[in-house]
């Protein structure tokens, strides 16, 4: 594999489970503010652009914590990593 492709690799997972992260974040968010509108009768507004800005930064967090690892592991000899594993 090139090195480009491990780097995509390693992106691509840390976007996912970001994203899969941001995912559960919303549905328990979203649950919870119903839970409290159901107990304390308090309204609830949920506005779409903070459920797409949620995803953008769940996103974009995956990319910016992910790139160090990703860049490393594309560095790195196929067979010495796996010696050393």
């Amino acid at each position: 594999a090139r090195g480009i492709d491990i780097l995509n690799q390693f992106l691509i997972e840390a976007v996912l489970l970001s994203v899969t992260g941001g995912v559960i974040g919303v549905a328990l968010g979203v649950g919870a503010s119903y839970a409290v509108k159901l107990l304390a009768h308090w309204p609830i507004y949920i506005q779409a652009w903070s459920i797409i800005m949620s995803f953008a930064v769940c996103t974009f967090t995956g990319i910016f914590f992910g790139w160090y690892p990703a860049k490393k592991a594309a560095q790195l000899d196929p067979i010495e990593a796996i010696r050393y594993e």
